[in-house]
């Protein structure tokens, strides 16, 4: 329950993207915050009062005067007593009204008064979004501290295709989280994260590889950056894109990767080995592509790289992973010390919620003197806890 004790309002705008504001209370609600919902007049359109009232346990408000409240000055009572405003989606005549100062509704009124962070996740057509007047009015708000989600590219409800789409809401949960709990405990440290599958050619057209998606190390090179880390990605292939800040080596086998992260460990202060690098490569590889009505394989071990990194790795911290499908603690703890590595974040990949191409994960982390189980969390909160832990260990 990490935002317990912590109050968030959740400002409603009108637009179709209202939706996903209901995935947004639902999860700060799960994570123990006490959530206010404001709603314009023009968002009741799309989702009713009553859903985010359910979703939430607190009564939603709409408009300044409400007679059946008891009497306060209600948008300066929530004004104080909230830790963060989200808007969420916030559509651009929104926007335009906070930097010109217009405060006609209890929205713009109450965010106008309030001193705690302001988050904003924009959403709306891409023309409108990129139009010179909306531009100037985010970079005034920008200019006065406010925060920006930057919204997505894609299809829009209008049709057309462009930037605009509200940010997930599990994305806009977890800059919540960051605002609230802001943390630069990696500048001036370097952090080297190898992830993704590697793929081991067969022939020219066909390969053997694993089903690792690269959404746990992409997590994992967010916060790192985040906390002010320089972040150096070793990356196989990957479904999802990884942050411009992060510097990205691309390769395809695992002696590539071995041969690019053995090029860039000295610059490391912490290393983490989130790929799932292919265990075998085919010895009788064909330059051709094959054609025979049978297909034999001789396979050779590939190099343990995260093994071989822990053999020379001094005083670097050294974290790798363990998927396994039984016996995950007697398994995990022998790679602990046959890879030489400080910590293991291990995990039955056979479990609901965990494992490839899912976005959370059902953890333990081991060190040579402790394990700690954790429950089912999202890939991004994750691997906040494995920097935290990757940081104590001794």
């Amino acid at each position: 329950m990490i935002l317990k004790g912590k109050t968030v309002a959740v400002c409603v705008t009108g637009g179709i993207a209202v939706y996903k504001s209901c995935e947004i209370v639902s999860s700060l609600k799960k994570l123990g915050a006490d959530v206010h919902v404001v709603m314009t007049q023009n968002a009741t359109n799309f989702v009713s009062p009553l859903t985010f009232e359910t979703l939430s346990g607190n009564k939603v408000i709409l408009k300044n005067f409400d007679p059946d409240r008891e009497w306060e000055v209600e948008h300066i009572s929530l004004a104080k007593k909230c830790d963060i405003f989200l808007i969420a989606p916030c559509t651009a005549n929104v926007v335009g009204k906070l930097s010109g100062g217009i405060a006609d509704d209890f929205l713009t009124t109450t965010v106008m008064a309030t001193t705690a962070p302001v988050v904003i996740a924009p959403a709306m057509n891409v023309n409108m979004y990129e139009s010179a007047a909306y531009k100037a009015n985010e970079q005034i708000l920008r200019e006065r501290g406010y925060i920006f989600i930057q919204p997505e590219s894609g299809l829009l409800a209008c049709g057309d295709v462009g930037k605009g789409r509200l940010a997930e809401p599990k994305d806009i949960v977890q800059k919540v989280i960051k605002v609230l709990f802001p943390k630069r405990d990696l500048e001036g440290k370097t952090v080297l994260v190898t992830l993704g599958s590697t793929r081991e050619p067969i022939d020219p057209v066909r390969y053997v590889t694993n089903s690792s998606s690269g959404k746990m190390g992409a997590a994992i090179i967010k916060e790192a950056l985040c906390r002010g880390a320089r972040v150096i990605a070793v990356c196989g292939f990957v479904s999802v894109p990884l942050p411009p800040q992060a510097e990205v080596i691309k390769v395809s086998t695992t002696d590539e990767m071995y041969e690019a992260v053995s090029g860039v460990f000295g610059q490391a202060d912490y290393m983490i080995m989130a790929a799932v690098s292919a265990d075998y490569k085919v010895k009788n590889r064909s330059e051709n592509k094959i054609k025979t009505a049978e297909l034999k394989l001789e396979f050779v071990k590939n190099v343990d790289i995260a093994a071989s990194i822990g053999k020379i790795k001094g005083e670097k911290r050294l974290v790798v992973f363990a998927a396994e499908t039984e016996n995950l603690l007697e398994n995990a703890k022998a790679k602990l010390v046959a890879k030489n590595a400080d910590m293991i974040v291990a995990n039955d990949v056979t479990q609901e919620g965990a494992g490839f191409n899912v976005d959370t994960n059902v953890a333990t982390i081991i060190t040579k003197g402790s394990v700690t189980p954790l429950d089912k969390m999202d890939k991004s909160m994750l691997a906040g806890v494995i920097l935290d832990k990757m940081q104590d260990v001794r």
